[in-house]
Order: structure tokens, then sequence, then C-alpha cells
């Protein structure tokens, strides 16, 4: 498996989407929009949440 930084509580479905999709690391969903994410099949609105909530930590954003 990749070298992956994915909250674990997004769901194993969402991660392995994601990582699928080339998103493997919170620093790679610069630029990335919620709408872009939520269609990704796999990708709920909890799981978009869950991602925001990480990525604030990190003084991080998802695009607009």
């Amino acid at each position: 498996m990749t070298d992956s930084d994915l909250p674990a509580a997004m769901g194993k479905v969402a991660r392995r989407e994601l990582t699928h999709h080339g998103f493997t690391r919170l620093d790679q969903f610069d630029g990335a929009s919620a709408r872009e994410l939520l269609a990704i099949h796999g990708v709920g609105p909890k799981a978009v949440r869950i991602l925001r909530e990480h990525l604030e930590q990190e003084g991080r954003s998802l695009a607009p």
C-alpha cells in the first residue's frame, strides 16, 4: 500500500477510491473542490466533512 495520511475515520471505501484517483496525502487536496471529490464513487458528504476537518487542522482547505 502507498504511504498515505488520509484519515482512517473516512472509511475504507472512500480512502481506497481517493487513492485510486491519485489522492494519497492531505497535501494533494489543495485546489480540489468538494464537488470534485463527491463525484468520485464511494466518497460521500461524511468523507468530505472529515477530510475538511483534517485539512483545517493543518491550515489547509478545499477549493471553493
